[in-house]
């Protein structure tokens, strides 16, 4: 499914959809070009889940846990070289637990990904409009799918 979003309020509405459709176990992941909006919509779906703490991307850190309905754990895997630095970071831990793991550049890691999982494509279209490419698979995917195509019935 491809949904366009025409400025951060957009985003955030579907943030909010994406976070209220999120069971223990889910994996989200989020690709796109630098500076398309990959945090924000995590800082969306965060604040909608029960995270209190600001979402910074964690470039540097790779990994950061934050507390919300659920265990919520955001990744950002930009800076790594292989699939084994993942697992030395103790990757599976995270991916198959009772959390919600987001995990942006997750194309650099496509191979070692669960196949139950949501992909978001970010592609810019301006400085505030974005296509969303949304697919996946699983329980949670179809939940959001059915609210997203919801939402786009109304005219978002």
């Amino acid at each position: 499914m491809k949904l366009t979003v025409n400025n951060l309020k957009d985003t955030e509405q579907v943030g909010k959809i994406i976070a209220r459709c999120l069971e223990g176990g889910t994996v989200l992941c989020l690709d796109g070009d630098l500076g398309v909006g990959k945090t924000a919509i995590t800082q969306f779906i965060a604040r909608e889940f029960g995270v209190e703490d600001y979402i910074t991307s964690p470039t540097f850190t790779i990994i950061k846990e934050y507390e919300g309905r659920l265990p919520f754990y955001h990744m950002d895997v930009y800076r790594i070289d292989s699939e084994e630095d993942m697992y030395d970071l103790g990757y599976e831990e995270y991916i198959y637990s009772e959390g919600v793991t987001i995990i942006e550049w997750s194309n650099k890691i496509e191979d070692i990904l669960p196949d139950e999982r949501i992909n978001i494509e970010i592609q810019r279209l301006n400085d505030t409009s974005r296509i969303m490419t949304i697919d996946g698979r699983g329980r949670v995917f179809e939940k959001i799918a059915e609210e997203l195509k919801n939402y786009e019935s109304t005219g978002n």
